[in-house]
């Protein structure tokens, strides 16, 4: 088992890299299964210095839930999205949100910054970790205070469940 766990130290990872890369190949042959395997295994060690050390999954079933909501979110995002960009421009109310952040754990605080961007309409500009705070930019807000409250609600107190944070 540990000479499994050595050769591939961030599994997940190494599935998604050799599933992508069949993905994206023009005619996944022989070749290309050999070549997303390679990558599969070595990408993960080679980049192990980038990255830090993420905090231990406490509750797999919140995640999954959030990862539920967040699917919901990204589809009806789209059509809100379409719908506002289709409509007449000077409707659009942008804006900047700052959220305050209840996650000190800054891998959290950056799963949450990619929620955020996931989600159209939406984009997280700058996590300010001096100041606890997410700088949201959103295509159309009728209550800031309100889509605070929503990101928070929403996203990061499954994320502070889901990590234990």
């Amino acid at each position: 088992m540990k000479t499994l766990r050595r050769l591939l130290p961030q599994p997940v990872m190494s599935l998604l890299i050799f599933g992508l890369w069949l993905i994206l190949a023009e005619a996944p042959g022989r070749g290309q299964v050999l070549i997303a395997l390679a990558l599969a295994i070595g990408l993960p060690p080679a980049t192990r210095a980038f990255w830090p050390d993420p905090p231990r999954l406490r509750a797999p079933g919140a995640g999954l839930r959030l990862l539920a909501v967040v699917l919901a979110d990204i589809v009806v995002a789209n059509i809100e999205v379409a719908r506002r960009v289709a409509g007449p421009v000077a409707r659009l109310r942008p804006a900047f949100l700052e959220v305050p952040l209840a996650i000190a754990d800054p891998f959290v605080a950056t799963i949450l910054g990619s929620i955020v961007s996931l989600t159209p309409g939406t984009v997280s500009v700058e996590i300010d970790r001096g100041r606890g705070v997410l700088l949201v930019h959103a295509l159309h807000v009728e209550d800031p205070a309100a889509a605070v409250a929503r990101i928070k609600a929403r996203y990061e107190a499954p994320l502070k469940e889901v990590f234990g944070c």
